[in-house]
């Protein structure tokens, strides 16, 4: 099929003609893969106000185009064409999805209230250096798929820093396998469990902090721990004396 032509200024109606302008020139001048510059990208748009945000609009239609947010090795001034999404320059292909739109500056601030402003993942909080001293946190809203228990799907919203979603694309949760595990733990695991979800943390036990030490041993040390354990009889051990 061949693709119209990014130059033609009579593409689309007047309030999605930078956005299919923008969709047609990054597939068939920078092409997926390469990256480009603001100044690349201003250079070939100048009759086109505002034609960051129609790059950001392609976003929402399923195009996925990475910035430094995202992936790490790319330069601030850069960014990424990974793949394509929506055929945006074909009738009716231009609408975003609900679960697309962009978040309102309150919106934004509801979630991070939410998550208490730390990345969920991680639990580093907003500004803080990661533990090589170098890089500071940058919180982000990360779009999650949820597939509810009903089997039905829904999108939800969650504090994540750049370092956790770098290089991700949306991912998704099963939260109905997620209950099915819960409803499989023993009553002192649900108690546990409970503790942690109350403190929006986990306590290390002893043990945890043992094993995490015994990880970092060289193989020799490791074997020492092992043969101080060679009376125990490992779970599901059912050898007989």
């Amino acid at each position: 099929m061949t693709l119209p032509s990014w130059q033609d200024e009579k593409i689309g109606s007047r309030k999605i003609g930078g956005m299919v302008r923008a969709a047609l020139w990054l597939l068939t001048v920078v092409e997926e893969g390469n990256t480009f510059t603001k100044a690349e990208l201003r250079s070939a748009f100048p009759d086109v106000a505002q034609i960051d945000r129609r790059i950001r609009e392609l976003r929402d239609r399923g195009w996925r185009i990475d910035t430094s947010r995202e992936d790490a090795s790319l330069k601030q001034e850069e960014q990424r064409f990974v793949s394509r999404g929506a055929e945006v320059w074909i009738p009716g292909q231009a609408k975003a999805p609900k679960h697309k739109n962009s978040l309102t500056p309150a919106q934004r601030q509801k979630v991070f209230e939410a998550d208490s402003y730390l990345c969920r993942s991680c639990g580093i909080a907003a500004g803080e250096e990661y533990e090589d001293g170098v890089m500071q946190s940058v919180l982000n809203i990360a779009r999650r798929k949820v597939l509810l228990a009903d089997g039905t799907e829904e999108y939800q919203f969650v504090t994540e820093c750049k370092k956790c979603g770098s290089g991700r694309a949306d991912r998704e949760v099963n939260l109905g396998a997620l209950l099915e595990l819960v409803e499989g733990l023993s009553p002192i695991e649900r108690r546990i469990l409970v503790g942690w979800i109350n403190a929006d943390r986990r306590s290390l036990e002893p043990i945890d902090k043992l094993w995490g030490l015994y990880r970092t041993l060289p193989e020799e040390a490791r074997k020492t721990v092992a043969g101080a354990l060679d009376d125990v009889d490992a779970p599901g051990d059912n050898t007989d004396d």
